[in-house]
């Protein structure tokens, strides 16, 4: 399956990782990759870096160089449909309310294009992928908010993005990471899991940090690396990256995150 990760931090961190080692986390075979994505957010706009492809000279810089951000939503992919192209990579990213709104899922969602819930209304998919079209149709019931004047408050979108996550799981796994610049929403669901081979919860970990720098001023997990000031960080991923630890989303969990803390959550 494919491999989620974001990072939320009340300063500025500079998040560099290992896509190989990333991808390996997901199983011994480390299927999860035919291509790659992130987001660093800087405010109210992202930093977007796609490639369809896996190895790379930009995969490399950016496992050495990575943004300095509070907000960063990474994906790695292993490809269930679509062909390998730019259009079908993840995160995918669309403006709605003057923010840059950024997306991520994994999973499988067979039955969405023939959903009534599920509706696109007025964005429309670039690619091919399930998880787009479930994009497309969260940004249309987003927007009905926006249309009603000014920036939704937190809980109403945590609302809206709870219906959207329960229609989702009905289809399949459906893990997923959404933010706006403001807050970061993780959804966990079902993943197959490698011991049992079956899909299964936990979908999603997270790991709330509040830490000193550290002598020599990296932070480093299992592919990731944080430069690190005294700050509050929490790191969510689809699975542990360390030997910390980490807590595992319930089965239809949705969590809401801003600068590194819980602010909201809504449980199945």
């Amino acid at each position: 399956m494919c491999e989620l990760l974001a990072l939320s931090s009340a300063q500025p961190a500079r998040l560099t990782f290992s896509l190989r080692a990333l991808a390996a986390r997901g199983g011994p075979s480390g299927r999860s990759h035919d291509g790659w994505g992130v987001a660093f957010y800087q405010g109210s706009d992202v930093a977007l870096f796609r490639e369809p492809a896996a190895d790379s000279a930009l995969v490399q810089f950016l496992e050495s160089e990575g943004s300095a951000t509070d907000l960063a939503i990474s994906h790695i992919r292993h490809a269930t449909q679509g062909g390998l192209s730019l259009a079908n990579t993840q995160p995918f990213v669309r403006e709605l309310g003057g923010r840059t709104h950024v997306f991520a899922h994994n999973g499988d969602l067979p039955g969405i294009y023939r959903s009534d819930a599920l509706e696109l209304g007025p964005f429309r998919p670039v690619g091919q992928p399930d998880s787009e079209h479930a994009f497309c149709a969260l940004l249309s019931r987003l927007n009905s908010l926006h249309q009603a004047g000014g920036q939704p408050s937190l809980s109403g979108r945590l609302s809206v993005l709870t219906t959207f996550a329960a229609e989702l799981r009905a289809l399949g796994p459906a893990n997923f990471l959404c933010a706006d610049g403001g807050a970061l929403f993780a959804h966990g669901d079902r993943r197959r899991q490698s011991a049992s081979g079956r899909a299964e919860a936990p979908g999603l970990w997270y790991l709330p940090r509040e830490c000193a720098a550290s002598p020599a001023g990296t932070d480093d997990l299992a592919g990731v690396s944080l430069e690190l000031a005294p700050r509050v960080s929490m790191l969510l991923a689809s699975v542990p990256l360390s030997e910390e630890a980490w807590h595992p989303f319930a089965e239809g969990e949705l969590l809401v995150v801003r600068l590194g803390r819980l602010v909201g959550d809504a449980q199945p």
